[in-house]
This record gives structure tokens, C-alpha cells and sequence, in this order.
């Protein structure tokens, strides 16, 4: 199996999704015995019988609690919106518009989480004084965060990576209000990049991501060049500094290479 087709697997929503497969010959066979026993079997009680099936089979693999009630919620959902006769185009146009958000979402684990100025302005202050410095923003988002710090610091040079389209269109387009700052985003994922080329990484990911960015910047990253992480610890490193943004919320966790 390559590398590529592994991560797929591993990802939640692709289990989550095959063991709704896996649940329904069980359920046919379910249904069946129902009968024979001369039971009603209604399309709510196929769909209780199929998320009840696929519940179990999320438990036993071991998957986050909240996928249960995803699984055993999810067919009971779907007979519900077939009686409303929803238009196609709906369906359709709601999934491109989740698409281009969330885009890998499934695969990444790393849902759309904006930041907000008050970590802005602790980020603002990790930056080297006294030379030019290039720092990034990876699942950059819309943007914030990468403009505010070229306000602040026109000498630097800030990039965002974000995978989702959307957000990373919306960007480029904010970035266009800016001429002669010394911005770029780019469309992709951050494991493409070479940390060894900035001072600075700031990520605001989700637990699930922390272990593949430490071993990342551990390998990549050089002597004098800051990883920050807001809201979500790597749990293989101690890290240098923790810093409550504006004394509420969330910690900004800072590791000194």
C-alpha cells in the first residue's frame, strides 16, 4: 500500500464511512430475521437497525466516541432527508461548498480553526528584532494572521499554506489590498515545505496533527528558529515558554530550536 493510500485509511471519516459499509449486509440479514418473524420493518427501523450495527462497529474499532453517535445517527438522518424532497441541487451545491472549505479535512484531521488577534499579537512578539525574518502560517486560513504580521513587521517576509481552496482564494485576494508587502500563500500541505528555511512556524492545528509537525520541525528546523503551536501541546517535547494570549483563553505553546 503506498504511502499516499495509507493515509487515506487511517483517516477517521474513510473508516467511519467503510464501516457504514460493512454494516449493511449485517443489516440485511437483520431485517430478514424480522420479518420472518412477522415484525414490521419500516425504513426507520432499517435505519435504527443499520446505525445501531455501524455504532457497534465503530466501537470495536476503536474510533473517537463522538463517531458512535455519528454512525448510529447517520441512516436514521438520510431517510429523513429523502422524505423531504430536497432538490438534487442542493445536496450537490452544499457538498462543493464544504468541499472547497474543508477540502482534506478527512484525511488531515485539521478542521477550519481562525486564531484571532489576541494571538496575533503574541506571535507578533516572537519574531526576531534587528533582521530581516521569514516566518509561516501553516493552515493559514484566511489570512489573518500572515497580513497582520507583514503590518507589523514590513522587513519580513510571511507566508501561509492552507489546503482548503476557498480560504486560500480568499486569502490571495486580501493580499492583492496589500501591495508591496512581502506575502505569499500557498495552496498545498505544509509537509511539502522545508521548515529549515524560516524563523519562525506558527500552526494552530488539532491534537491529531501535533506528533507529525514535532517530528517535522525537529528534523528541519535551525539553531535559533522558533515552532509555536496555539491551543494544542506536542506531547513529545516539553515545550520552552507558555503564554496565555492577553491572560484568557487558550495557551500559545513556544519551542526554542
Amino acid at each position: 500500500m503506498s504511502l499516499a493510500l495509507f493515509r487515506i485509511w487511517r483517516a477517521p471519516a474513510v473508516q467511519a464511512l467503510l464501516l457504514q459499509c460493512a454494516a449493511f449486509p449485517l443489516t440485511l440479514l437483520c431485517v430478514y430475521a424480522l420479518a420472518r418473524a412477522g415484525l414490521p420493518v419500516g425504513d426507520v427501523t432499517v435505519a435504527l437497525v443499520q446505525g445501531g450495527l455501524a455504532a457497534s462497529l465503530t466501537r470495536w474499532r476503536g474510533l473517537a466516541v463522538w463517531w458512535i453517535g455519528i454512525e448510529l445517527v447517520f441512516p436514521l438522518a438520510l431517510v429523513q432527508a429523502l422524505t423531504l424532497a430536497i432538490p438534487p441541487a442542493v445536496f450537490l451545491g452544499l457538498f462543493l461548498f464544504l468541499l472547497v472549505v474543508y477540502w482534506s479535512t478527512f484525511r488531515t484531521q485539521v478542521p477550519y480553526y481562525p486564531s484571532g488577534r489576541r494571538v496575533w499579537d503574541e506571535v507578533a512578539q516572537l519574531l526576531p528584532a534587528g533582521r530581516p525574518v521569514r516566518a509561516i502560517d501553516i493552515g493559514s486560513g484566511l489570512g489573518g494572521l500572515v497580513l497582520e504580521l507583514a503590518r507589523r513587521r514590513p522587513d519580513a517576509r510571511v507566508d501561509g499554506i492552507e489546503l482548503a481552496p476557498l480560504p486560500w482564494l480568499i486569502a490571495r485576494l486580501r493580499a492583492l489590498a496589500m501591495p508591496g508587502k512581502r506575502v505569499r500563500f500557498l495552496l498545498g500541505d505544509y509537509e511539502a515545505l522545508d521548515f529549515g528555511q524560516y524563523d519562525l512556524v506558527f500552526a494552530y492545528l488539532s491534537p491529531a496533527a501535533m506528533s507529525a509537525l514535532w517530528h517535522k520541525a525537529a528534523r528541519e528546523m535551525k539553531t535559533g528558529s522558533i515552532l509555536a503551536s496555539y491551543e494544542f501541546l506536542i506531547t513529545e517535547k516539553t515545550p520552552d515558554l507558555s503564554i496565555v494570549p492577553k491572560g484568557r483563553g487558550p495557551s500559545l505553546y513556544v519551542w526554542h530550536f
